[in-house]
């Protein structure tokens, strides 16, 4: 048995009863409504003051943020009608999948180039704003979705070219495994995202050890600096998670075969929608800057209501 067929034979055996599959979707519709109306409250703060429009590491900041919402609401939407639909047009399903796919990829090297910026502040406070432009900055973002698409695009040349056009007008259980269901891919993702891991940690441990030295000298800003790497870090272990989902999918179907589809949403949880959770915490409540101005969006709105 192929992946894709087992994949789908896996999620038939385990569907989930009416009264759970309602709980699991209204906790999941109501953390993504919570989290994209917080990171609505971070936009409009963004869009509203000149001050983050200057600054580099805020730029990077509100991408990733935009990034999220993308990625989590296209996610939700698939969960979504994995229990409604439960089978879509392949056509539909290669649209969702691929933009979700993209924002996915985004974000671990947003990050890391978050942790770059981050360094050249506090190691290389002179050169810092010859640097870190802003037109710098907006060339990196626009290479990060270059790099994802050329990631992330093949799945799809390779579908056309391999498989029928009946294919794309048939109905699937929508996963990458499905939509994309030629083995070839399955092994250009696999080295993909150990490239991915590879890369990105080997950035956010460098960063992260230098301003550690740096902070040794008692720099207040070298230690935020150094305890937001370590946010960053945090982040990036729980986005990187989904890089090790298919074979996580498989070890806890051995390891909890009857608790099978708790454990997939328990999955679904840590992995795609609690990394979006911790953005705000880093910059909404940590950061000085934004927070003040953050406050002020807040209780102008409390005050006119």
């Amino acid at each position: 048995m192929n992946m894709s067929s087992a994949n789908v034979t896996v999620v038939i055996e385990y569907r989930d009863s009416l009264t759970k599959a309602v709980t699991k979707n209204v906790i999941v519709v109501v953390l993504s409504i919570s989290l994209n109306y917080i990171h609505a409250g971070l936009i409009h703060t963004f869009r509203k003051h000149q001050v983050f429009y200057m600054n580099p590491r805020y730029i990077l900041f509100f991408h990733l943020v935009v990034n999220d919402m993308i990625q989590m609401t296209l996610t939700v939407i698939l969960f979504i009608i994995s229990y409604t639909l439960y089978k879509i047009n392949v056509s539909m399903c290669c649209v969702f999948l691929l933009l979700a796919l993209f924002a996915t990829e985004n974000t671990p090297l947003n990050l890391a180039c978050m942790a770059v910026e981050c360094y050249i502040a506090i190691c290389m406070p002179l050169r810092h704003v010859q640097i870190c432009t802003i037109r710098r900055t907006l060339i990196l973002i626009g290479l990060i979705w270059i790099t994802s698409m050329l990631s992330v695009l093949p799945d799809l040349f390779i579908s056309l070219a391999t498989e029928p056009l009946d294919f794309f007008n048939s109905r699937v259980f929508c996963l990458r495994e499905t939509a994309f269901p030629n083995p070839h891919i399955i092994k250009k993702r696999d080295i993909t995202y150990i490239t991915y891991l590879v890369v990105v940690w080997l950035v956010i441990f460098y960063t992260y050890f230098r301003i550690l030295f740096t902070a040794k000298a008692a720099s207040k800003d070298a230690k935020k600096a150094r305890n937001t790497i370590v946010l960053h870090g945090f982040q990036l272990l729980l986005c990187m998670a989904t890089y090790a989902e298919p074979l996580l999918r498989t070890a806890l179907l051995q390891w909890f075969p009857k608790t099978f589809s708790d454990s997939l949403f328990a999955c679904y949880i840590i992995i795609h929608i609690l990394p979006r959770a911790i953005s705000p915490i880093i910059y909404g409540v940590r950061d000085k800057t934004f927070r003040k101005y953050l406050k002020r969006y807040l209780l102008c709105k409390v005050s006119t209501q």
